[in-house]
């Protein structure tokens, strides 16, 4: 199998630019939304329950503008990400008290295969996040194609 890395995982299907929601709840909804229209997901419901039910664990708003939440779900028909950058930024529970502008929002299963490729996804991701370039590319993205880029920064 060909070596995992952050822009293999990226579906440009599920990566949405622009997006004018003016919470978290709608942020979450809307992206889980994109991951069911593309397969991803047999029961939407049953997925944001497991990324609210994560939530309440702590929080997923990493600094930066980022948050990364993720719900381990049995509502996931197959390992993916969908990557939302807001227009503006929207209240969220953060390690450094600004809201957020990009969230990336893992959707993996809640068996042990699941549970591995999460963590595998999140070091990947996270290693990425560290970059300063990677975050500005990634605030002024305007499209899939301009969150890939960012991403191989």
């Amino acid at each position: 199998m060909a070596e995992t890395t952050v822009t293999s995982v990226i579906d440009s299907q599920t990566v949405l630019t622009h997006m004018t929601a003016t919470n978290k709840d709608d942020a979450l909804r809307e992206l889980a939304a994109t991951l069911s229209d593309a397969g991803y997901l047999n029961d939407t419901a049953g997925y944001i329950h497991d990324v609210y039910q994560r939530e309440k664990e702590g929080s997923t708003g990493i600094g930066n503008y980022i948050a990364i939440p993720h719900g381990k779900s049995d509502s996931v028909s197959k390992i993916g990400v969908a990557i939302g950058i807001l227009d503006h930024e929207i209240d969220w529970e953060t390690i450094d008290d600004h809201g957020v502008k990009v969230i990336i929002l893992f959707a993996v299963g809640s068996d042990t295969e699941g549970a591995k490729e999460h963590l595998k996804l999140l070091s990947l991701f996270a290693r990425k996040l560290g970059r300063d370039a990677v975050i500005e590319a990634l605030l002024t993205a305007d499209s899939a194609k301009d969150v890939k880029e960012a991403f191989n920064n």
